[in-house]
């Protein structure tokens, strides 16, 4: 297992993060700790949850992510070994259950919102703490194409980065990242934090796959150049880089299968896309998840790659990507596919 820095701080990460948004719905807490004991043997140090977690979100399991992590914290007493990453929510009208649907990223909000993931993290601090999607309206989760707000009602990135600062200063958070953000968004923020002396944005969590590499164009010259690394999410697409939804297929218990709402990688040029990929590590005897994560592992500006599993199995073999070095001729096929159809699933 690779270990790289955390944007500009002292911490390193293990290449692999385990994603836990699965804690709670798919998995319950005996699986989350069989995932999360194996994880730390296969030496991942770095776990990314969130507030809003487990996903799909809703009212009854809001929380029971963070709950399942900090039981597991609190019972094997490992806190001073893992490098433990959330989230807090930008504006959310659309989630009535979390601060009556008026969350915001501003002050009280922060606040609130910390001291609450706190509690059911059972630690008194956060290594990294993110803002899980923009407070303006702007371009994410999929979005294209830029539309200015007729009125701009956001919470200015200033006074959200003076309530982070605050929250370092009293010892609550080590580092702050962003996740969803644009190339403005993310270098507002930073030249904000050299100005005023503020919390420096060290990580990006964007959506990154072989279906999905917009992050390539603006983000990743930031991230190598600002030292603001990506923090890579949904590297297999929901599972299906691993070929498992090909041809129509609905494996029972697959997230997609559960889940139909999640169809931002099954549109046709995506599954296209997904059976070129397939085909490529066929060809080259190659496990197609393993080939995804390999791939994703190998970028430059990467800091770590966020997997996330259903299974045990899954999980051993997601974390066994981090052994596996592509050629140069899987790469240059790879990059054929890509100018065929190149982000089927933005």
């Amino acid at each position: 297992m690779r270990y790289l820095p955390l944007g500009r701080t002292d911490l390193r990460v293990s290449e692999l993060c385990l994603g836990t948004m699965t804690f709670g719905e798919q998995n319950s807490e005996a699986e989350a700790f069989e995932q999360l004991d194996y994880a730390r043997e296969q030496g991942i140090n770095f776990i990314d949850t969130a507030e809003l977690y487990p996903v799909p979100p809703n009212g009854e399991t809001q929380g029971r992510t963070e709950r399942y992590i900090g039981h597991w914290l609190s019972e094997r007493k490992v806190r001073d070994q893992v490098i433990l990453a959330t989230k807090v929510v930008g504006a959310a009208d659309w989630i009535p259950h979390i601060r009556n649907g008026s969350a915001r990223l501003d002050r009280a909000n922060i606040q609130q919102a910390l001291d609450a993931s706190l509690k059911r993290l059972e630690t008194d601090y956060v290594d990294l703490y993110q803002l899980h999607w923009p407070d303006r309206e702007t371009n994410y989760f999929g979005k294209l194409g830029y539309e200015p707000p007729a009125e701009d009602h956001s919470v200015p990135l200033l006074e959200t980065l003076q309530a982070l600062d605050e929250l370092v200063k009293a010892g609550k958070i080590r580092h702050v990242g962003l996740s969803n953000e644009t190339p403005w968004g993310t270098m507002r923020l930073l030249q904000l934090a050299e100005q005023h002396g503020l919390p420096r944005m060290q990580s990006i969590q964007n959506p990154y796959s072989l279906l999905n590499r917009t992050f390539e164009i603006g983000l990743a010259e930031i991230a190598l150049q600002e030292q603001c690394g990506l923090l890579a999410y949904s590297p297999l697409a929901f599972g299906v880089l691993s070929g498992k939804y090909l041809n129509g297929a609905r494996p029972p218990q697959a997230r997609i299968t559960l889940f139909s709402r999640f169809d931002r990688y099954s549109n046709p040029q995506a599954e296209k896309a997904t059976a070129e990929y397939f085909a490529i590590a066929r060809r080259h005897g190659l496990d197609p998840a393993q080939m995804a994560l390999a791939w994703v592992n190998s970028r430059p500006f990467l800091t770590s790659n966020i997997i996330g599993a259903t299974s045990l199995e899954q999980l051993k073999a997601n974390i066994a990507s981090a052994e596996l070095q592509l050629s140069a001729d899987v790469i240059a096929e790879i990059e054929a596919a890509h100018r065929e159809q190149p982000n089927p699933s933005p």
